[in-house]
């Protein structure tokens, strides 16, 4: 089971979490997307929730549906999702996390960022 806020619909925060898993590379562009049964079983949803998630990454240009087949990832569909994210990150988040670490006083050397302590 996952847990759902009640910031936005759960369609909405499902199709987040599977834009999370394209850029991470699950499924592969150009790869079928699970089905919606096996979505809705995994989420512990209702078929009708997943299917409007889908359908919201579909108007989103990252998915395409094939009559019978199912969904299928776009090819850039990630570097359509990664410019959407940074746009929102550089323009929502950042100026709040900047905020608080002016309010903290943190420097970027205290921050000490590294992706390879973050695994990647």
């Amino acid at each position: 089971m996952t847990d759902w806020n009640n910031q936005s619909p759960i369609y909405l925060q499902l199709a987040d979490r599977l834009g999370q898993a394209l850029l991470d590379g699950t499924p592969p562009e150009g790869q079928a997307m699970p089905s919606v049964r096996v979505l809705a079983a995994e989420y512990g949803l209702n078929p009708l929730t997943v299917n409007r998630a889908l359908q919201a990454m579909v108007d989103a240009g990252l998915l395409e549906s094939r009559r019978g087949l199912g969904m299928f990832v776009l090819p850039q569909a990630s570097e359509r999702l990664r410019a959407a994210e940074r746009e929102r990150f550089l323009n929502s988040e950042w100026p709040i996390l900047a905020a608080k670490l002016r309010r903290l006083g943190l420097s970027p050397s205290d921050l000490q960022w590294s992706y390879e302590e973050q695994g990647q």
